[in-house]
């Protein structure tokens, strides 16, 4: 996976950094987490990540249960946004711990394999005792939406956005910058094909303008 995650950041200004540091190893992030689970974890639970992920994956649960009826539907839909208004927090939190780790591609591995893992057998478990309806195609497309939006999160949380930690700014602000990095994220697979870059401090232009 090549860096290009990393493309367009200034890691050393405008204090962008969410660990203080960077250039952290990802094995070096996963020893804080294991050492202060408080301080990445609780501390720094990720409200911006609670709000954006609940509301979309309610959304996501609403739509595949719709074909049992709009009572399936929306009970689903209830279910997953009091679930992912829990814990989805955390995992912001979670991926935010990693937006300063290098390499980026490591970094993104990381909260590909360690997100899904803790987060869709959770959710199973809850949604299978709840009783929701369509709950094969509901978690499938979690899973597909968890993937999208942890890569995502990622690329945005090193451009110091949707971050609670150091260099934080309002949601508003974030939300203001999302047009661009939205088109930056989206843009990455082009420009990789064909050998560009990201201008540099892209996003952070776009936020001052």
């Amino acid at each position: 996976m090549p860096n290009s995650l990393t493309h367009g950041v200034e890691k050393t200004g405008g204090d962008r950094q969410v660990s203080g540091e960077a250039g952290v190893s990802v094995g070096e992030v996963l020893r804080r987490l294991g050492r202060e689970p408080r301080k990445y974890l609780l501390a720094r639970w990720n409200w911006k990540s609670a709000v954006l992920s609940s509301v979309f994956r309610a959304a996501i649960f609403f739509v595949a249960n719709l074909t049992a009826g709009v009572s399936a539907a929306v009970a689903a839909m209830s279910t997953e946004f009091i679930f992912g208004g829990m814990v989805s927090g955390f995992y912001g939190a979670l991926t935010e711990a990693f937006c300063d780790a290098e390499p980026a591609w490591a970094a993104a591995v990381s909260v590909l394999v360690l997100l899904p893992a803790a987060n869709h057998v959770m959710e199973f478990v809850v949604h299978w005792l709840r009783g929701t309806r369509n709950l094969a195609p509901s978690i499938t497309a979690s899973v597909v939406f968890t993937a999208l939006s942890t890569l995502f999160n990622l690329y945005a949380m090193r451009r110091g956005a949707l971050v609670v930690g150091l260099g934080h700014q309002s949601l508003g602000e974030d939300l203001r910058q999302m047009p661009r990095i939205v088109f930056d994220f989206l843009m990455l697979v082009p420009r990789f094909l064909c050998g560009c870059r990201p201008p540099i401090n892209a996003a952070k232009a776009g936020g001052n303008s």
